[in-house]
């Protein structure tokens, strides 16, 4: 048939074989979309490709679906580039772990088979195999795998650890406290893999025109084939080529990989410093970022609260005053509470045991102590219980606050235990114990990055607080922040995250990923700090970042924002290259095989474009 057509049957073969390897494929996959209702690339590269062969345009048909299949090939190896700077997490932990049985026996197990309790030893140089807390001995860990942090660090007993980083020159006995598969590396690598799986907006965005794009490329080609030939009456062969032609250099391949391949990358490279986004939507919209919000505690501040004074009243001594509140505050969860019972212990104060403990948010605690009321927390909480404070209290409470220290009001009164047999107290006959101060130092790389964040461009950035306004007043100053707001409850940072969202648009809340997720989940982004091994953070948030620096909010932004210029630069190129290849198709002035060349090529070039982000904050901080 081959000769009868007056095509030699080498050449023949070979055309047969070019357009079987990369035409079944592309039909199959065309074949599939249209099924859904779709009209996708594949389809318009095949019909140009069968259209040349029936003008007897074969060789520039081969050429191609050669082409057409071989940068499918070469866009599929570039994005396994991102999957694969995420699959290398997989590899850093080790097989096998060094067992210890309760009988004192070693055993050499598969790392998987590790379970809660188990305790397993770690050389020096050895990757720890699984989650888990030290039990005995001392060393220093790197964990750039998980957090990102450049400078070992220190573990001793009680300390956590994480499977995949390497330990360092001390042997370590380190009790087990999760799976292999519910490590914190494991989760890592599940949620990234998640996000990747998710489309950023630009993508959807363009998904959604690319299906109408390439219903028009198709009526477009149709027409430039029919409608010279019935009006102007031009050579049909000579139109139908440049229509064929046409479907090429107009088909969106390179468009449509321009944000997969940025976003994926983007956030594959954050994965690897210590900075999870949960999906290209937060990627897309940190680099928007107009505000940011941070909580005070935790996040401006180191999060390690200290004692630095007591001040007894009422003659009271400052032991009485920190017994009084070290016996309710045991039993408290506030940030604050350890930092009291830990001033206790450090004086060597015996505490009593509480009864009928109740806490409330933001104000206070309560409780009965050896048969008394206690009662800790602002003036207007002691108030409100029927306290009368002297003015004394409240100008030392005043003072305290201007230096950026937290305060506490200490009385003690009201009802006897009625077991005691003792006299009831009148509730307004009460005492004064004393008022204990409490401050949060500054993380040392506050100013800075707050420095950073204003070069990058954020207009506005903002402190929120349970604290007195004194308090905040002093840490927003020193910080130089915008706006700052104090004695805030968790249903009012929402408020405040809410009100900032309507004025501006894109906010971000910075907080511990725990206490403030109402108002993260507020916010455009939920940022969730120094929550490595924190189920809550990496379940909440919409980005987190592992370790407690806050250097890396301003890093996050960064490569947010080179993934968006990346993302513009790579959809600038591929119209352009649209545009010009297309008024050349209908000018007659490229041929099919030349189309192919510029189409093809320019959707690598932004592929490999894309990929760039791999290699954002090497050698960086």
């Amino acid at each position: 048939i081959l000769e009868w057509r007056g095509i030699p049957a080498g050449a023949g073969t070979a055309y047969l074989l070019a357009y079987a390897a990369g035409g079944i494929p592309a039909a199959r996959v065309a074949l599939g979309a249209l099924r859904r209702g779709i009209v996708d690339v594949n389809l318009l590269m095949v019909l140009a490709a069968l259209g040349a062969a029936v003008i007897g345009h074969r060789d520039e048909g081969a050429v191609l679906l050669f082409l057409f299949s071989l940068s499918g090939a070469l866009e599929a190896f570039a994005m396994d580039r991102t999957r694969q700077a995420i699959a290398a997490l997989m590899t850093l932990r080790p097989e096998a772990a060094l067992l210890r049985r309760p009988d004192g026996t070693e055993a050499i197990v598969p790392a998987e088979d590790l379970r809660p309790g188990d305790l397993v030893i770690v050389r020096p140089g050895e990757r720890l195999p699984a989650d888990g807390v030290v039990s005995t001995g001392t060393s220093s860990v790197d964990q750039a795998p998980i957090t990102g942090e450049s400078v070992p660090v220190d573990k001793g007993p009680g300390s956590g650890v994480f499977a995949g980083t390497i330990n360092g020159p001390g042997l370590l006995e380190v009790r087990v406290t999760r799976p292999a598969q519910e490590s914190t590396l494991a989760r890592i690598i599940r949620l990234v893999e998640q996000a990747q799986a998710q489309q950023a907006p630009t993508q959807r965005l363009i998904d959604r025109f690319g299906r109408v794009y390439a219903l028009v490329v198709i009526g477009a080609a149709a027409a430039t084939a029919t409608v010279p030939v019935l009006v102007l009456g031009a050579d049909f062969a000579q139109m139908f080529y440049r229509a064929m032609t046409l479907l090429v250099v107009a088909s969106p391949c390179a468009v449509m990989i321009a944000t997969p391949a940025a976003v994926l990358s983007a956030i594959a490279s954050g994965a690897r410093h210590g900075v999870l986004f949960k999906g290209g939507a937060y990627v897309e919209a940190m680099a928007a970022a107009r505000v940011i919000v941070f909580d005070k505690t935790g996040t401006l501040t180191v999060g390690r609260p200290r004692v630095t004074d007591v001040i007894p009243l009422d003659g009271a001594g400052a032991v009485d005053v920190l017994r009084a509140a070290a016996a309710v505050e045991q039993r408290s969860e506030h940030h604050l509470a350890a930092a009291v019972v830990a001033a206790a212990a450090a004086h060597a104060v015996a505490v009593p045991e509480v009864e009928g403990f109740q806490a409330a948010v933001g104000r206070g605690i309560t409780g009965r102590v050896e048969g008394h009321r206690v009662v800790v927390g602002t003036e207007a909480f002691l108030l409100e219980h029927g306290f009368v404070l002297p003015a004394d209290v409240h100008l030392a409470v005043q003072a305290l606050q201007s230096e950026g220290k937290t305060t506490m009001v200490v009385a003690a009164g009201g009802e006897r235990d009625r077991a005691s047999g003792a006299p009831r107290e009148p509730a307004r006959a009460a005492a004064s114990l004393g008022i204990i101060a409490v401050a949060d130092t500054l993380r040392p790389e506050a100013r800075a990055a707050v420095r950073e964040l204003r070069a990058l461009g954020v207009e506005r950035l903002v402190m929120l607080t349970g604290d007195h306004e004194r308090v905040a007043h002093a840490i927003a100053r020193d910080l130089d922040l915008d706006e700052f707001h104090a004695e805030m409850l968790p249903e009012d940072k929402v408020t405040v995250v809410n009100d900032l969202r309507a004025r501006y648009g894109g906010v971000v809340m910075v907080g511990d990923g725990v206490n403030d997720a109402p108002a993260l989940a507020a916010a455009q982004v939920g940022v969730a700090m120094g929550s490595a091994g924190t189920d809550v953070a990496l379940e909440t948030a919409d980005v987190v970042l592992m370790t407690d620096d806050l250097g890396r909010l301003p890093w996050a932004i960064r490569l947010s924002a080179g993934a968006r210029r990346t993302i513009v630069q790579s959809l600038g190129f591929a119209a352009a290259v649209i545009a010009v290849l297309v008024a050349s198709s209908l000018a007659g002035w490229v041929r099919l095989s030349l189309g192919v060349v510029g189409h093809e090529g320019s959707t690598v070039l932004v592929a490999l474009n894309g990929l760039r982000m791999l290699r954002f904050g090497n050698g960086r901080r």
